[in-house]
């Protein structure tokens, strides 16, 4: 839109001083024939503007004129700068939102606050998810904060982790939560905690809801993780570890801090487990970098299926081998 782009002119020279017509021009992604029409729009709208000719020339604002965001102290301005969050308002659709914002803010502090938020920006920068995880496949993103915006009933296929695992579900999108890289959707009735990444099919109803107003998504999420957390030390498992093996996350962490490594480098340690089938499949990854001691019932089935394993590779090259 024409206003649009003439405020962000504006805010381009406000922040950044000369710039040429081409700069302008690249930066708006418009032609330079476009960024003249509005540099005359600008001046015949009063504002103190001029152009430079000649190899250091360009345009440039009137010494003075300039718009100042006052009540920021030095620390909120590294703190808004700190917080921005591209990877995510892109997730959103609202990267070009988040980079407008950031200008404007910028070119409203006063020179000494912006030299604190040029700081920070370019000594820090925050990177959400994982090292070993990669990016979830969330099509269904933006809908989904649509309808949270909009108070609009969401009918989903949802993929969950047991059987059936494909279901209908109605959602009200109460509000959305960016953990680690991976989005959630909180959802009444209930309400319940939904993987966004995991909706297999999604329609917008025209049905609209009214979200309770006790609903506090910051409460409800560390509610829920510490619930979460509770139910993962459903039962323990004793194990040894062997040098330099380690677990991840949290539960990893915890076992080294409590654990006792003898004159081997092995390392006897206790764990926190949800289940003895998530604790089969995660024990086995470790290969024999570990061995469990109890519970039996763990114990013996990682035995059952090494068992197997040993069988199946043994008999490979006399079924099909050479």
């Amino acid at each position: 839109m024409k206003s649009s782009r003439l405020v962000s002119i504006l805010l381009l020279l406000q922040t950044r001083g000369r710039m040429t017509a081409a700069q302008l021009a690249e930066e708006l992604e418009v032609s330079v024939r476009t960024v003249y029409r509005d540099v005359e729009a600008l001046s015949a709208a009063g504002v103190p503007l001029y152009g430079d000719a000649g190899h250091a020339g360009g345009y440039r604002l009137l010494d003075g004129y300039r718009t100042r965001l006052t009540g920021l102290t030095t620390d909120e301005t590294e703190a808004l700068f700190l917080a921005g969050a591209p990877g995510p308002a892109a997730d959103l659709g609202l990267g070009p939102v988040l980079a407008a914002a950031q200008l404007k803010v910028r070119a409203a502090l006063p020179p000494e606050l912006r030299a604190h938020a040029d700081r920070i920006s370019g000594r820090f920068h925050l990177d959400a998810p994982g090292w070993y995880a990669d990016a979830d496949d969330t099509p269904y993103l933006p809908a989904v904060a649509d309808a949270v915006w909009n108070g609009r009933v969401l009918d989903v296929l949802y993929r969950r982790w047991r059987e059936p695992t494909d279901v209908r579900r109605r959602l009200e999108p109460y509000g959305l939560v960016l953990k680690a890289g991976r989005w959630y959707v909180v959802a009444g009735p209930g309400p319940r905690t939904f993987r966004v990444d995991q909706i297999l099919e999604l329609t917008v109803s025209d049905e609209e809801f009214t979200r309770p107003e006790a609903f506090d998504p910051a409460a409800y999420w560390t509610a829920y993780q510490r619930d979460f957390h509770d139910r993962l030390r459903g039962g323990e498992a004793l194990v040894r570890l062997a040098p330099g093996a380690r677990l991840p996350g949290p539960a990893g962490d915890a076992a080294h801090a409590n654990g006792r490594t003898d004159a081997t480098g092995w390392t006897l340690t206790t764990i926190a487990i949800e289940s003895v089938d998530h604790a089969h499949a995660e024990f086995l990854r470790l290969g024999t970098d570990i061995e469990v001691l109890s519970p039996v019932e763990l114990r013996d089935r990682i035995a059952r299926t090494v068992t197997e394993l040993a069988e199946r590779y043994g008999n490979s090259r006399a079924d099909g081998g050479d």
